[in-house]
């Protein structure tokens, strides 16, 4: 009976470690989100690489910090989809942590990042000048 007990607390450690993550959101759904204009794509790769390429109709993370509220659907339960360079990155979480604290409540983080979006053969844009 211990070992299960300890087991349990073991898992229940882990499952903390993992609260606030954001679930995963495929090349494939965002491509479907975009393509249906019901997304707020997040680039929190800086605004250098954002300048050089990224996700069409993306906001740059960096330049709207300040006042991302500004930037941002009324309805809360937009979907909201942060991604930075590619599955190790966990820029994104400073995003998708903000936009939480706003009242979002359908965040998620495209893991496979810009790096993904490129190798996947996705089109990029430029920050416009």
């Amino acid at each position: 009976m211990k070992k299960i007990i300890a087991l349990f607390a073991s898992a229940c450690v882990a499952l903390t470690a993992f609260a606030g993550e954001f679930p995963d959101i495929s090349i494939g759904d965002v491509k479907s989100a975009l393509k249906a204009k019901k997304v707020v794509m997040i680039d929190v790769n800086g605004s250098d690489s954002y300048a050089k390429r990224h996700i069409p109709t993306a906001l740059d993370f960096d330049a709207v910090e300040k006042d991302f509220a500004k930037h941002l659907p009324a309805d809360k339960d937009a979907l909201i989809v942060a991604y930075c360079g590619g599955p190790k990155c966990k820029a994104y979480q400073a995003a998708a942590t903000a936009a939480e604290k706003l009242g979002y409540k359908n965040i998620k983080h495209m893991s496979a990042g810009i790096s993904g979006w490129v190798d996947a053969g996705e089109k990029t844009e430029k920050a416009k000048k």
